[in-house]
């Protein structure tokens, strides 16, 4: 059994989800939005991302692989493309995670492919430490140092996604 030690507990996510939802509502007051989500880490704090929006939103789908294991391979593909048209529609593009920032580079170049009138990127984390490319991120919930994190939605080889706070898989020495 692996021991995790907790960075984010389960109640600061709540808090700054709900905050994030407000600072969005007003930003996109009066507006439509697609709340594109890149599958499948960011799929738990969009759902309780979207419960605090007060704008009007639809939400699709995209999912994107750069990954094995802890590392990125520095290859990014497009696993899922999106369903809806987002022509002339405003994106918020809601990640888990930036960090080197190649995924969300690939993926904003990408859907601006689709002629949206907009494309603006929320994060529940910034691993800042690790950026190699320089991306705008407009919502920020958490800046996190170079550590492997899991749970509310990331995970290690498909595991702790269920978790409903963030942490890092401990080593224990034997």
């Amino acid at each position: 059994m692996e021991k995790i030690a907790t960075i984010v507990t389960k109640d600061e996510i709540q808090r700054k989800v709900a905050e994030l939802g407000s600072l969005i509502s007003v930003d996109y007051k009066d507006r439509d939005v697609v709340l594109v989500c890149n599958l499948k880490g960011a799929f738990i704090f969009l759902a309780d991302l979207c419960r605090h929006i007060t704008a009007r939103i639809s939400i699709d789908f995209i999912a994107t692989t750069s990954y094995k294991g802890t590392r990125s391979t520095g290859t990014v593909r497009i696993i899922k493309d999106l369903k809806l048209d987002v022509r002339g529609k405003h994106i918020l593009l809601v990640e888990d995670i930036v960090d080197t920032g190649y995924t969300l580079d690939y993926t904003m170049k990408y859907l601006a492919l689709h002629g949206p009138e907009s494309i603006r990127v929320c994060t529940l984390l910034d691993k800042r430490c690790k950026r190699e490319i320089d991306v705008n991120i407009d919502y920020i919930g958490f800046e996190v140092s170079d550590r492997f994190v899991i749970g509310y939605g990331l995970d290690y080889d498909e595991r702790f996604r269920e978790l409903d706070y963030i942490g890092e898989i401990i080593q224990e020495e034997n």
